[in-house]
């Protein structure tokens, strides 16, 4: 089973696959051209061109408006967000908190994932998404369905500091059949420097049987005229990891239980907790000096208030703590209960510290 989570919501990079750069440079502000195609539709203002779902109809917002340029009369400065592109992009900024940063003085990875899930679930309200549900559809709440997150892939550039600006573009894909994507575009609005990218992927669960569960056909109705036709802003990773237990793993964190504060309002555990979880057992004492700029989870299994889970984790490329070692370091991870199931299996890469700034 996958974890639950009530969200509709879960870096730039130097080895981006050749489809992505041609399709998306030209949709997502790159700075490669991408081929002209006949039925793109063009922004009214830069005339740059995406293409929509050919099922999607225009809905908001009138005029075709695109994600390369600033276009200040379409910014909504830590307002509730705007839709752009005909409705299928939605865009919203946010301020960066001085209780939001950590003690290297830049945002935390679980601030910058909740930023994505707040964007997630005001893109839902807006389009009309939300029904009795937290992020479920009207016809998904007549039929108890819930959204869950069954893969998640995040890549930094640059984690933003106290008082920067960022902002924040999402849109939702159809995967597969029974399945739906949501990706994001991270960028600091001063300099426009993209800072981060993610996907995820999301199936439906009954949330009284707690089992997976296909898409019905009226729920299909309602979300797919929001779908639009862009390439995912990440490949997915196809690492294959080895087994990881207690006699594997070079760090392990017992007993750890979920808080009244770690829940969403449908008593389940926010899925951004389990990043929380995930670090506990990380060697943080060595890792200091490095910073987390890659990550993918796989969601296995849903966790409760009365769970107790064990953390674990393992270092696959030793150079923690060799500062003079300019090389990533590469992490495996597993989150499970302490019965044994796993809940969660995760991988992350980390960078010596500013190794990526300018000087």
């Amino acid at each position: 089973m996958i974890v639950t989570a009530t969200t509709g919501a879960f870096f730039p990079v130097a080895n981006y696959s050749p489809e992505f750069r041609e399709s998306a440079s030209g949709k997502l502000g790159g700075s490669i051209d991408a081929p002209r195609v006949d039925n793109y539709k063009k922004c009214s203002i830069c005339s740059l061109q995406i293409k929509a779902n050919s099922q999607a109809s225009p809905h908001v917002n009138g005029s075709n408006v695109c994600l390369k340029h600033d276009h200040r009369l379409n910014i909504d400065p830590f307002g509730q967000g705007k839709l752009m592109q005909d409705g299928f992009v939605f865009r919203q900024s946010f301020s960066i908190r001085s209780y939001e940063i950590g003690a290297d003085r830049a945002a935390s990875i679980e601030t910058m994932m909740n930023l994505l899930q707040e964007t997630s679930l005001n893109h839902a309200k807006s389009v009309g998404l939300m029904g009795d549900g937290f992020g479920s559809t009207p016809e998904m709440s007549k039929r108890n369905l819930i959204w869950v997150v069954a893969k998640m892939q995040v890549l930094v550039d640059r984690y933003p500091t106290w008082g920067d600006v960022v902002q924040i573009d999402t849109w939702i894909a159809a995967s597969g059949k029974n399945g739906m994507r949501r990706d994001w575009l991270v960028r600091d609005s001063n300099t426009r420097d993209i800072l981060m990218r993610a996907s995820s992927l999301w199936v439906m669960m009954n949330e009284e049987t707690r089992k997976l569960s296909k898409i019905p056909g009226q729920v299909k109705t309602e979300i797919e005229v929001n779908f639009v036709d862009l390439p995912r802003v990440l490949d997915w990773d196809s690492k294959k990891l080895p087994k990881l237990d207690e006699i594997t793993a070079d760090y392990t964190r017992t007993g750890l239980t979920p808080k009244w504060s770690d829940l969403d309002v449908n008593q389940h555990v926010n899925n951004v907790k389990y990043i929380g979880w995930i670090l506990e057992s990380a060697p943080m004492q060595e890792l200091e000096g490095y910073e987390l700029v890659r990550m993918t989870l796989e969601y296995r299994r849903e966790c409760r208030r009365d769970s107790v889970l064990q953390s674990l984790t393992s270092v696959l490329q030793n150079a923690v703590g060799n500062l003079a070692n300019s090389s990533n370091v590469e992490c495996q991870h597993l989150l499970r209960l302490e019965s044994g199931e796993d809940v969660v299996k995760g991988w992350t890469e980390w960078r010596p510290r500013f190794a990526n700034r300018e000087q």
